[in-house]
């Protein structure tokens, strides 16, 4: 098969969310048929749909695969799975969250992985990390960089960069 770019959303908001997300990225570049080629900042960002929750730590890695579909989303669910994941209910809190964002150009309305991910041009939780590494990527006709500055600013307010544990810290939000 050939190689595809894809973008994945890397998500956390229980205990050491950060080194969750690093974990993830090793796991990732260590699985067959994925190469990680960058990885955005790291964002503190604002609970959406269940929001009596902690904040998470977000992050958009762009990666290389020649893995089908369903197998880079089997391969995110293991790496999720073996950090602790359990999913108890929708839009809970969770040690790890991997989302495919996009898988090449390829359009699915596959009812297990529906792409381009259903609610990524909504989520400035999603949209801030994947401008800052892809701005010009087309998704629908429109670069990330547009669909970005279409967010309304309270959707935007929830998005800051991460200051990791110091001065300036926000690592306890």
């Amino acid at each position: 098969m050939t190689e595809v770019l894809s973008y994945l959303s890397l998500g956390s908001n229980m205990g050491d969310r950060e080194g969750y997300l690093r974990a993830a990225r090793e796991r990732l570049a260590a699985a067959p048929g994925i190469q990680v080629l960058r990885s955005s900042p790291l964002y503190h960002t604002r609970p959406v749909g269940k929001t009596d929750q902690a904040w998470f730590l977000n992050q958009v890695v762009e990666v290389k695969t020649n893995l089908r579909p369903e197998e880079l989303l089997a391969t995110c669910q293991r790496i999720e799975e073996a950090l602790g994941r359990v999913r108890h209910e929708r839009w809970g809190p969770r040690t790890l969250d991997i989302d495919i964002l996009t898988y090449g150009t390829l359009q699915s309305d596959d009812p297990h992985l529906t792409l381009p991910h259903p609610r990524m041009l909504e989520r400035a939780f999603v949209l801030v990390p994947l401008a800052a590494i892809a701005p010009e990527m087309q998704i629908a006709g429109k670069t990330v960089r547009k669909y970005l500055a279409a967010l309304p600013s309270e959707e935007l307010d929830g998005v800051v960069p991460y200051r990791p544990r110091g001065e300036g810290s926000n690592a306890d939000v």
